[in-house]
């Protein structure tokens, strides 16, 4: 499937520059750690073996090997880390990498960020602090891909960090067979983060939801799809990961449902904005603004 997507590119390059700085630092303050670039050979190492720690790999066979984050360091991108205070000194807590995208877009692409723990606001902090280096390079929007079936990065990405949903790609990686994707589909949605405003949502991504048409069933039997004249609501499992270990059948079966869903969506120009904290999406229409 040739994906769907709108321009999210922003014009003026660093208007939101002045606070970018001072939420980055209370973000970080706030989730106690600190957040910096990391350039030495020993910090990269590391960063290599915090990524195959998270996809449960070994350290030897690392997604992302350290070789490969020094040259995307030296070739201008940035490997930023969060590090919280211990016992025995500082030990790594979350972290991201990013490169520029097309100079004439004013884009950043973040391939990967990670963080130890939820809740605690790290990557929050990670973001903000790919913001503001983005934003002091004059890009303007920052783009990359997650899982679609995992609802809390949903809710990260679309509700705290305000981005959208850009496009649906459909098993964009061909198969994986890291400890956390394999056995199932890798499909990911897109999401283009407007770096100058980056305004987290306040409204309920469930207003009105109670009131639409179910018009799709899930794998469970549930409501899997609701809509009424504007918006869309597509629900997806409580933790996909957890499924995927005890019924990866079932969890394929969640990703086939999904995928319908939003490639029906998506070329009608419907575009996910939103995550509940109960687990639907919420598709609108994007302004002409951000169509623009």
């Amino acid at each position: 499937m040739t994906p769907v997507t709108i321009s999210a590119a922003g014009s003026g390059a660093a208007a939101g520059t002045p606070n970018a700085g001072a939420l980055a630092e209370d973000a970080a303050r706030a989730a106690g750690v600190t957040v910096r670039t990391v350039h030495d050979v020993a910090g990269i190492h590391a960063m290599a073996d915090f990524f195959a720690d998270v996809w449960q790999m070994p350290r030897a066979t690392p997604p992302y090997p350290s070789e490969v984050l020094h040259s995307l360091v030296h070739s201008g991108g940035a490997v930023h880390a969060a590090y919280s205070t211990g016992p025995s000194g500082e030990v790594l807590a979350g972290a991201a990498v990013a490169v520029f995208g097309p100079p004439a877009e004013r884009d950043v692409y973040s391939f990967v960020a990670a963080a130890t723990a939820s809740g605690r606001g790290v990557g929050f902090a990670v973001k903000q602090a790919q913001r503001r280096w983005a934003l002091q390079r004059g890009a303007t929007t920052m783009r990359w891909t997650f899982d679609p079936l995992v609802s809390r990065n949903a809710r990260f990405n679309l509700v705290k960090l305000g981005a959208v949903g850009s496009e649906y790609l459909v098993d964009f990686y061909g198969p994986m067979s890291d400890g956390v994707n394999n056995g199932d589909e890798s499909d990911r949605l897109t999401v283009v983060w407007d770096l100058v405003t980056a305004t987290t949502r306040t409204d309920d991504p469930a207003d009105g939801r109670s009131t639409a048409d179910v018009v799709r069933r899930a794998p469970d039997g549930g409501p899997l799809a609701l809509r009424d004249a504007d918006r869309l609501w597509c629900r997806v499992p409580e933790d996909i990961v957890a499924l995927r270990a005890a019924d990866p059948a079932l969890a394929l079966d969640w990703r086939h449902a999904v995928r319908e869903v939003f490639t029906e969506a998506y070329p009608e120009g419907l575009r996910a904005t939103a995550m509940s904290r109960d687990g639907w999406y919420l598709l609108t229409r994007p302004s002409p603004e951000e169509q623009a």
